[in-house]
């Protein structure tokens, strides 16, 4: 097959985890970037990536890259390209995102509009016909501009990758299902540790680790625009790619993995989410305050995305609440904690300087990871106490 250049958006920071999960795929990269990954495929990686990759937010086909520091420049690289190898004549295409950086283009809509007229303008010459009915699959566009020059491609995922599905309701302070796949995987976490998350609202954090352990694909209950696209890729494709899906899973496996959170009603949620991502026979939900974390075992997992008081009531209340979270963990033998949270008093508040901290853009918030490393297990213990369900 032929080999194409795919670009793989993520969050800022989690570069590095994007990077392992595409070369554990089997594919090599070319670049890394601030919040994307570059790697090379073909049609199939295409059907993969979507499918596979826990921490991209979308899978782009890298179209071309342009320089342009005029809308007619702009309008003329963008008719260079060649659309006709992507998009058939019944195609619906438009330009559904455009950013741009430092770049004396900076006018997204202005980008947009211009950016469909060249491509019209190309599919005019190629198809030779005048009008296009666009009735067909649709192949939406993206383009980044960086300092004058775009980086241009179709998006093959359509809705974001964070969809995968199963939330259908979430809590105050939701985490994205590919932000918490990211901060479970920058972890030693593996399935068969204990892995408690004591601010679980709609139950994000536990059903990705879950759905880890299961080794369940993150995109197996949904399409993707690129399935549509027969011009480009065969429908044998897809039909290997679920199918490898479906035979990876182990839902027989044995797991500790625990929920708590304040509120009897998210709880619930939480429950009905876990089940339809098809999880809830693996993860403990209860109602519990952060105080009373606890767990009789050691060298456990606290992976957590605690409230950071985004009313002002709720920032009257964040010092206790930490206070207690950081009290609760100290009574935990010999484990690990890992927090996402945009509170920067956070280390202050549960009382111990974190070992190690990376800063995380959720979005445009800036937010960051405070990790407090236990020790490792000895290996006899790592052996005998493969998970034996204890709450």
């Amino acid at each position: 097959m032929k080999t194409i250049e795919l670009i793989a958006p993520c969050h800022f920071g989690m570069e590095a985890v994007l990077k392992r999960e595409i070369l554990d795929l089997g594919y090599e990269i070319s670049q890394v970037e601030d919040g994307k990954v570059t790697f090379l495929g073909d049609m199939e990686a295409i059907c993969r990536a979507n499918l596979f990759l826990r921490t991209a937010e979308r899978v782009l086909l890298k179209v071309g890259k342009v320089h342009a520091e005029s809308f007619d420049q702009l309008f003329e690289e963008t008719r260079r390209l060649p659309w006709e190898d992507y998009i058939p004549k019944d195609g619906k295409f438009w330009v559904a995102k455009a950013s741009s950086v430092k770049s004396r283009l900076f006018s997204p809509s202005d980008i947009q509009s211009i950016m469909k007229k060249a491509m019209v303008e190309r599919m005019k010459t190629v198809y030779h016909q005048e009008w296009f009915a666009e009735s067909g699959p649709a192949y939406p566009i993206r383009v980044a501009f960086m300092k004058d020059e775009a980086v241009i491609g179709l998006d093959t995922s359509g809705d974001s990758l964070h969809r995968r599905g199963y939330r259908l309701q979430t809590g105050k302070a939701p985490i994205t299902e590919t932000l918490a796949a990211a901060l479970i995987a920058m972890t030693p976490w593996k399935g068969d540790r204990i892995l408690v998350d004591p601010f679980c609202g709609s139950g994000t954090i536990p059903i990705e680790a879950a759905m880890m352990a299961a080794k369940i694909a993150p995109g197996k209950n949904r399409r993707f625009a690129a399935c549509d696209w027969h011009n480009l890729i065969p429908r044998r494709l897809w039909d290997s790619a679920y199918a490898e899906a479906r035979q990876m899973e182990d839902l027989a496996v044995q797991t500790d993995i625990q929920g708590y959170d304040l509120d009897g009603d998210i709880i619930k949620t939480a429950r009905e989410n876990a089940k339809r991502a098809g999880v809830d026979r693996l993860i403990h939900f209860q109602q519990r305050p952060v105080k009373d974390l606890s767990h009789p075992k050691k060298y456990g997992f606290v992976i957590t995305n605690p409230p950071y008081g985004e009313r002002l009531a709720e920032k009257e209340e964040l010092p206790r609440l930490y206070r207690e979270f950081g009290e609760a963990f100290k009574r935990l033998d010999c484990w690990s904690e890992y927090v996402i949270t945009a509170f920067e008093d956070a280390e202050k508040y549960i009382g111990r300087k974190a070992d190690k901290n990376r800063k995380i853009y959720n979005g445009m918030m800036k937010t960051y990871v405070y990790q407090f490393l236990g020790p490792k297990p000895p290996r006899a213990h790592r052996q005998e106490n493969r998970i034996d369900q204890t709450y």
